[in-house]
C-alpha cells in the first residue's frame, strides 16, 4: 500500500494557506497604519458623497479595501462556473484570481491618475519629452506610485492571457497603457503633467510585477486550452 500519494496533496495546500493568510495580514497591517487617513474619509464613502470621498486618494484606498470582500466572492463564483464546466481546479482558480487581480489592483490607481488638479479645464496642457527629467522631482513616494499603477496588470496578465507571457511584451503593455492615460491627462486638461518619465515607470512597474510571478505566467503559455475535450462516441 502507498502512503505516500495522500500526502503529495498537502503540502501545497498549506503554502498556498501560508501565503494567502501573509497577504491578509499585510492587508491588515496596512490598514491599521493608515486607519486614521481612511477614517476620515469614511463617513463620506458610507453616505455615498462624491465629494471627500471618490474625489481624494484616502477615499479611493478605503473603497479599494472595502471592494476586496466582494471581489473574492467574484473570484469564487467564477472558479466554480469553470470547474463545473470541466476546468481543472488550478486552472479555475488561478485564471479567476488573474481575471478579478488585474481589475481589482489597476482600477483604483487609474482613478487616482485621472484625478483632476485645481486648475483642471483652466491652466494650459503640459508636456515633459525629456527622459529621467522629471524622475529626480517625483520623489521616493511618486516613484512607488508610478510602480504600482500597472503592477497589478503586468503580475496577473501573463497568467491569463499566454500571449502576454513574455517580458517583452509585458513591457509593451504596461507602457501602452501608460501612454494612454498620459494622452488623456493631456487631452483632458486635467491639470497634471503628461511625462514620458511615468510612462517609463509605469512600464518597469508592470515588468517587475510580471517577472515576480513568472513562475505561474510561464505554464499558462506552455499550458493547453482550458476547453473540456469531447468525449469520444463509443460504437453500440
Amino acid at each position: 500500500m502507498n502512503h505516500d500519494a495522500p500526502l503529495s496533496a498537502p503540502p501545497r495546500r498549506t503554502r498556498g494557506i501560508v501565503l494567502l493568510g501573509l497577504a491578509i495580514l499585510g492587508l491588515a497591517s496596512a490598514a491599521f497604519v493608515l486607519r486614521g487617513p481612511l477614517m476620515m474619509s469614511a463617513p463620506r464613502c458610507m453616505a455615498g458623497r462624491w465629494h471627500g470621498c471618490y474625489d481624494t486618494f484616502n477615499g479611493v484606498v478605503l473603497m479599494t479595501l472595502v471592494a476586496l470582500p466582494p471581489a473574492g466572492l467574484v473570484v469564487w463564483v467564477l472558479a466554480r462556473v469553470r470547474r463545473a464546466a470541466g476546468v481543472t481546479s488550478a486552472w479555475a482558480w488561478r485564471k479567476s484570481l488573474a481575471e478579478v487581480g488585474m481589475v481589482h489592483g489597476t482600477v483604483p490607481f487609474l482613478w487616482l491618475t485621472m484625478m483632476p488638479g485645481a486648475g483642471a479645464g483652466i491652466v494650459p496642457e503640459r508636456v515633459s519629452l525629456v527622459p529621467l527629467r522629471d524622475l529626480v522631482t517625483m520623489g521616493p513616494l511618486g516613484i512607488v506610485g508610478n510602480l504600482l499603477v500597472f503592477a497589478a496588470l503586468g503580475f496577473f496578465a501573463p497568467m491569463r492571457f499566454a500571449a502576454t507571457a513574455s517580458v517583452t511584451r509585458i513591457l509593451a503593455l504596461g507602457a501602452g497603457c501608460s501612454v494612454l492615460v498620459e494622452t488623456a491627462q493631456y487631452v483632458l486638461r486635467l491639470d497634471r503633467v503628461s511625462s514620458v518619465d511615468d510612462v517609463l515607470v509605469n512600464a518597469a512597474g508592470a515588468v517587475l510585477a510580471g517577472l515576480a510571478s513568472r513562475r505561474w505566467w510561464r505554464t499558462t503559455a506552455e499550458a493547453p486550452s482550458e476547453r473540456p475535450r469531447p468525449v469520444p462516441a463509443t460504437a453500440g
